[in-house]
């Protein structure tokens, strides 16, 4: 506490970043032509634009990596960075060790008091002992492991190697490392991409106890409302400063473009189409708790038609050429993996889930909720086919059509093959099953990729090159043309921004079918969902409330977990 406070001071006395008549270039794109804009010691800055306008670029001009083509750039050079390393650890070093390395001055202290042992200098050594006590020697290790708990890892894994686990779970080592570093200004791109819910509010919480600088680019509106003070947009090659955070940034916005005449016609075009579903939906206020939340979502949606209709890319689904009812039942479905293939024979598969008994009827919204670990992708992937129920009944409406978002994009798309080739292949599966009313021509799915922002060239570059925006974009598209009866989503936004993610939400709220989502953006969940499943304990029952319940139910049930870790540790004592 007393290092926070004292690093809080020091930011007080410090100069301010200052970008005056900035010019940055990509190649020959200009991105930011003589933009000015100043951030204050200590402000939560919130950094928001469309894909491509020049975010990234812009953190690498904060971070040193990028010069400016032009105009003058200052940071305090006494201020310590703090930033997510993009590339991915390989490692045996442990988790622990891993991310205590992260606090770059306790390391040099270590370095410190090793070179001042092997000098045999008496004085130098007390120095140095001094300074890694500073430095914070004494508590690293609980101070690192907090950090590995609080972003979803179990105690059993803190002393994990770092190569044991997968991509995402090794980039939420790195968030922790950054953490761990003392710094001044800490940026952060994109940190909830690789977070469930409950590791995400953690993550908020502690950013809001910050004391220095934060500049964050998210995609996430819920969090960005929760933490940032102020809001920096990147727009037609200018940064324009808002007082505020996304929500406030998004009315002052929409209130600008309202003035601008060339936005009126399709301003009320948008407004009457949110019109229509909020009337549809707001008789199921009385209904349940999180049905009053979605209302006030799609309300808020209205508000800002302006600022939808000024974005780029809107979609919506296709009415479902027919409604099963039920879409789907479990009876005493078991699910989890099968035995991995070089396993012994006769190994037994890994249960996640037991004794499932639900159904899926035509027209729901269902969230589902749990804690990372418990089984929402397991669940999803069952029903979506990838997995095979290990023992009960999985019983399929005649007619389910289903719309699959994987998490991991690479799930569903080949990186080798293009757009095209993808649309090309959906279109002679659909004609091979039956369906000859499919739109199959070549000119057909060009046309159709279009409408999601995939013109020219792009239809003929090859997934694996494709950003993570784009890959979301093109399953989307993918989905959309197959016109399912249920929608199994999970975590679709984690590369979408903030227009897309409003454009995703209107078309799922206007969609006739079924929609299942795992998602940690809370916006989303609120502004679609009237039901919410939780999976948790092996099992899957109704949950009795909204997000602000689940909050803090999450709470509650990480307060378990560490009393149970800690009574484990007593007894093992």
């Amino acid at each position: 506490m007393l290092r926070q406070q004292s690093c809080a001071t020091l930011q007080k006395a410090l100069p301010v970043i200052i970008l005056k008549n900035v010019t940055l270039r990509r190649s020959s794109k200009v991105l930011l032509d003589k933009t000015s804009v100043t951030i204050n010691p200590g402000e939560k800055v919130g950094l928001v634009g469309r894909n491509g306008a020049g975010k990234s670029t812009l953190f690498a001009l904060l971070n040193g990596t990028l010069h400016e083509d032009g105009g003058d750039y200052s940071i305090p050079k006494q201020w310590r960075m703090g930033q997510v390393a993009q590339d991915m650890p390989e490692t045996e070093q442990s988790a622990t060790d891993f991310v205590i390395d992260g606090d770059v001055t306790l390391l040099a202290a270590r370095n410190e008091v090793h070179d001042a042992e092997a000098s045999d200098d008496g004085m130098r050594m007390a120095e140095a002992y001094m300074a890694l006590n500073d430095a914070g020697e004494h508590d690293a290790e609980s101070r690192a492991q907090s950090l590995i708990l609080g972003l979803g890892f179990k105690v059993a894994e803190l002393n994990n190697p770092v190569n044991s686990f997968s991509g995402g779970w090794r980039m939420r080592l790195q968030l922790a490392r950054a953490l761990m570093c003392p710094s001044d200004i800490l940026l952060l791109d994109e940190p909830t991409n690789h977070l469930d819910l409950d590791a995400l509010v953690w993550l908020e919480a502690w950013l809001k106890r910050y004391p220095g600088t934060l500049v964050m680019i998210s995609h996430d509106r819920e969090f960005l409302d929760a933490i940032t003070e102020v809001t920096l947009h990147i727009d037609n090659a200018k940064l324009v400063r808002y007082g505020g955070n996304y929500s406030k940034f998004e009315d002052m916005r929409a209130e600008q473009l309202l003035l601008q005449q060339a936005t009126l016609a399709k301003q009320a075009e948008k407004i009457a189409h949110l019109q229509s579903f909020i009337t549809r939906f707001k008789a199921k206020a009385s209904k349940a708790k999180q049905a009053q939340s979605r209302v006030k979502a799609l309300e808020r949606m209205e508000k800002i038609a302006p600022v939808l209709a000024d974005a780029e890319f809107t979609f919506e689904f296709q009415e479902p050429a027919n409604l099963p009812n039920p879409m789907l039942s479990m009876v005493n479905t078991v699910i989890g993996y099968p035995p991995a293939e070089d396993a012994p024979a006769g190994s037994e598969p890994t249960v996640i889930v037991r004794n499932i008994n639900r159904s899926v009827h035509a027209g729901q919204r269902i969230g589902i909720l749990g804690a990372n670990g418990q089984g929402k992708s397991t669940l999803v992937k069952t029903i979506a086919r990838d997995l095979t129920a290990i023992s009960g009944e999985v019983t399929e409406g005649k007619g389910l059509n289903i719309g699959y978002f994987a998490q991991q994009e690479l799930d569903v798309l080949r990186p080798q093959d293009t757009p095209l080739e993808h649309m090309v292949r959906l279109a002679k599966e659909a004609i091979a099953s039956g369906r000859s009313n499919v739109p199959g021509r070549e000119q057909e799915l060009r046309n159709f990729l279009g409408t999601f922002n995939f013109g020219g060239e792009m239809v003929r570059q090859t997934v694996g090159t494709m950003s993570g925006g784009e890959k979301a974009r093109l399953v989307l598209c993918m989905i959309v043309w197959q016109r399912p009866n249920l929608l199994l989503l999970d975590e679709p936004t984690n590369h979408l921004d903030l227009a897309t993610r409003e454009a995703l939400s209107v078309a799922l709220n206007e969609f006739e079918g079924t929609v299942m989502l795992v998602s940690h953006d809370r916006a989303l969940l609120r502004a679609v969902c009237d039901e919410f499943w939780l999976v948790s304990r092996g099992g899957i029952e109704p949950f009795d409330g909204d997000l602000d319940d689940y909050q803090r139910y999450l709470l509650d049930e990480a307060k378990r977990s560490r009393e149970a870790a800690s009574a484990l540790e007593k007894k093992a004592a």
